[in-house]
């Protein structure tokens, strides 16, 4: 099964951070491989954030929909990610921030795998390419969004 683990620190508060990943409505204009989102349930508690929402990835011949359920828990600052249905089989993605003075450390772990045989081992070969690239793009989307200049 293909798993990536990536930390990052960025120039952003942490609380600018969580607003970019919880932003899945806006995620095809910023996320590689991701051509439409919705959101079909939204629940705000006092400790967390609930969102069930499908994404469509693709790319080339290829263009599937899966649904999920995003779990942000504000007492840890730590939003997870599942597979409810669609072309996966398994999903796992974490999300977790920490405020370092002016910045923060994003670490996102990402663990998947594909009913298709076949379109797992193609994935296989680039997953890791990929983990940076979607990691670099929620970078991109803090610095835009939020005016952040960088050194």
């Amino acid at each position: 099964m293909p798993s990536a683990s990536i930390k990052k620190e960025i120039l952003c508060s942490k609380e600018n951070l969580i607003k970019v990943v919880l932003d899945i409505e806006n995620y095809p204009k910023f996320v590689p491989w991701c051509v439409g989102s919705k959101i079909h349930k939204k629940t705000v508690t006092l400790d967390k954030i609930e969102i069930v929402a499908d994404l469509t990835i693709g790319k080339s011949f290829f263009k599937e929909t899966y649904k999920s359920s995003v779990i942000y828990k504000k007492s840890t600052d730590s939003i997870f990610v599942t597979n409810i249905s669609g072309p996966l089989k398994y999903l796992k993605n974490n999300w977790y921030f920490e405020k370092k003075e002016q910045s923060s450390i994003v670490i996102f772990k990402v663990e998947f795998e594909l009913k298709n045989k076949i379109l797992n081992l193609l994935i296989n070969k680039y997953f890791d390419t990929g983990v940076k690239k979607i990691t670099d793009a929620f970078e991109k989307r803090a610095i835009e969004l939020f005016k952040i200049v960088q050194n």
